[in-house]
């Protein structure tokens, strides 16, 4: 059997870092961590709910999360801030106060700050969001993997990765579709490689986007 490892973890400590940055006693980790996850669920759910656009992205690259004793600094790195900061000037202080509403922190003063990254589409959470867009417009699943791969070599990387597994195009069985494009080597611990797992609801069912993408070798 293969040993399947995450490529974010299998080259932490090396060329890549922690995406949550902060230090806790053992007995105090699980809270961290569920606090973590509860600061990105929420900012997710508020961006889909407040940005309407036609593709229904949210555009979030990765949301990185800073503590200090009195401090919880959030930086959202987005591929089109303008959806968060264009229609309403506030929305982002808005933001701040639901989150901060939420976690109920008092002693701590909770900063989100929000960051353009170029090259958006060579950002595996933003890919997979297209495609899972194309796929609840009942668009062929190559179709739309070739479109992600366009849009990837667009944006300068050197190979990509993409795989679909569950119901396909509603057929009856469950398979596993892959398409790979240009260098992917996920056994070199010095390749840069930015992966996601991606789950999305169609009418068959739930399928699952897995996409890899080889940026750079250092």
């Amino acid at each position: 059997m293969g040993q399947k490892i995450n490529p974010l973890g299998f080259r932490l400590g090396t060329i890549q870092s922690h995406h949550s940055l902060w230090f806790a006693q053992p007995k105090n980790y699980s809270e961290g961590l569920q606090e973590d996850k509860k600061i990105r669920d929420f900012i997710q759910n508020y961006v889909q709910k407040n940005i309407r656009i036609s593709s229904g992205m949210e555009g979030i690259a990765r949301i990185e999360i800073q503590k200090r004793i009195d401090l919880i600094q959030v930086i959202i790195y987005m591929g089109f801030p303008k959806l968060l900061t264009e229609d309403k000037p506030r929305r982002v202080e808005e933001l701040q106060m639901n989150v901060q509403k939420e976690l109920n922190c008092v002693n701590r003063k909770l900063n989100i700050a929000i960051t353009r990254i170029s090259n958006p589409y060579g950002h595996p959470n933003i890919l997979a969001e297209f495609i899972a867009g194309q796929l609840k417009n009942r668009v062929s699943f190559r179709k739309a993997m070739k479109k992600a791969i366009e849009l990837t070599e667009q944006a300068h990387t050197k190979g990509i990765q993409v795989q679909i597994a569950g119901r396909i195009d509603g057929k009856e069985i469950a398979r596993v579709e892959w398409v790979r494009e240009g260098r992917v080597p996920l056994q070199t611990i010095e390749a840069k490689i930015y992966y996601c797992s991606y789950t999305v609801r169609t009418i068959y069912g739930v399928l699952g986007i897995k996409i890899w993408i080889f940026v750079d070798e250092e």
